[in-house]
């Protein structure tokens, strides 16, 4: 079975997780850099890591409607779809992913000023964890 990559964009990082290969677990990896060419290095992670499944979190308010971030996402959705031929691309509702890795980062330990720049792929841990619990049923 090949592994699933989450990923929680946002205009200047991308988060990013990883699950091991039997889908059981999550792992944070660096945040990549927004922007021009983020298809290109989720592409190439995807090709080195043998991923199957890439889950793009897809921000939405609480009260259901869409914002920029949504729109965001939904652009980064349909780009990877279209670049990346036989994986897998599905989005995913990731409403306070961030607060809940916020709250784990605290828990552990990290100072809102650390937390900052592991933050986006704390919250691609918790959209990727979903995921894996949803297919495990």
């Amino acid at each position: 079975m090949g592994r699933v990559l989450s990923l929680d964009p946002g205009r200047v990082r991308c988060g990013v997780a990883l699950s091991d290969s039997a889908r059981t677990m999550a792992f944070p990896r660096p945040a990549l850099a927004g922007g021009d060419g983020l298809v290109a290095r989720v592409a190439a992670l995807v090709a080195d890591e043998g991923v199957e499944t890439v889950v793009v979190g897809r921000p939405v308010a609480l009260s259901g409607r869409t914002t920029a971030s949504t729109a965001l996402a939904d652009a980064l959705w349909r780009d990877l779809r279209e670049a990346l031929d036989g994986v897998e691309v599905v989005a995913v509702d990731e409403r306070l992913s961030t607060v809940e890795a916020g709250r784990r980062l605290a828990g552990a330990g990290r100072r809102a000023r650390e937390a900052r720049a592991v933050i986006d792929s704390a919250a691609a841990v918790v959209v990727l964890e979903s995921y894996l619990g949803g297919e495990r049923g």
